[in-house]
């Protein structure tokens, strides 16, 4: 993993205090490049952090038919990286509970996460690690506004319902550096096609494979996009838009 890599994400922590001292992490491993990634990481910090935390993967096996996860299983093994792949009949049960007219990507993502989010509680664990990145952040943002009419995005820590936090340690990583720690370290990766969404016939959604085309036409168009995103979303000035709520009202 690059020295470049490691700077971004370990400054990451330190920022948003996303892992100390004593704390038991559980990573939603899929073995797509994110994923992957964060466990590496992860591993590189808890040799050479200044604290002590304890950390396991956890992939979420979602019951379809010929679902095999021998080679992360294996890889996960080789690198001492304590791994569980955690079994669900969520491909069974999505034909029955699934909303008319709801994105299938959408609910196997939640199915996954509550799947994950039972295992943290079982295994009393104080933070769940997912691996998004910045592009997501960014490609959720504009999502949000353009689809939801609502200004929001991804955040880096908060506290579930659950009573455990959720932290993102990738979400200053550009989706490109993690591309690249894959391919040269040849990570075999599980991509979409995992995904049980795949399996059925239906629709597949378009906002947020358009919404990353045009984010990345903006981009060749202006190298320095990403970079003024990032400045933008840590310079909020959340009382210029129109919501009362957020004004001064002494000022007015």
């Amino acid at each position: 993993m690059s020295k470049k890599l490691l700077k971004v994400i370990g400054k990451t922590n330190v920022e948003f205090r996303l892992i100390g001292e004593g704390d038991k992490v559980l990573v939603g491993l899929s073995g797509g490049k994110d994923s992957l990634a964060l466990v590496h990481a992860l591993k590189h910090i808890q040799a050479h952090a200044p604290f002590r935390f304890e950390f396991e993967a956890c992939t979420v096996r979602y019951g379809m038919p010929d679902e095999h996860y021998d080679y992360l299983v294996a890889h996960c093994r080789e690198y001492g990286i304590k791994h569980t792949v955690y079994d669900t009949n969520i491909y069974d049960i999505s034909n029955e509970t699934i909303r008319e007219n709801s994105s299938f990507c959408s609910y196997f993502s939640r199915m996954r996460r509550g799947a994950l989010y039972s295992f943290a509680q079982e295994g009393g664990f104080t933070k769940v690690a997912l691996g998004h990145h910045f592009d997501d952040m960014v490609e959720s943002f504009f999502m949000n506004m353009f689809y939801n009419g609502s200004l929001r995005t991804l955040a880096p820590i908060y506290k579930t319902s659950k009573g455990f936090h959720l932290i993102r340690p990738l979400i200053q990583v550009r989706e490109r550096q993690l591309r690249d720690f894959a391919t040269e370290n040849n990570l075999q990766v599980i991509g979409d096609e995992a995904c049980p969404a795949m399996l059925k016939n239906v629709k597949m959604p378009h906002a947020r494979a358009s919404t990353k085309e045009w984010l990345s036409g903006m981009e060749k168009e202006n190298r320095e996009l990403f970079k003024m995103l990032k400045a933008s979303f840590k310079h909020i000035h959340d009382d210029t838009f129109l919501d009362p709520n957020r004004w001064d009202r002494d000022d007015i």
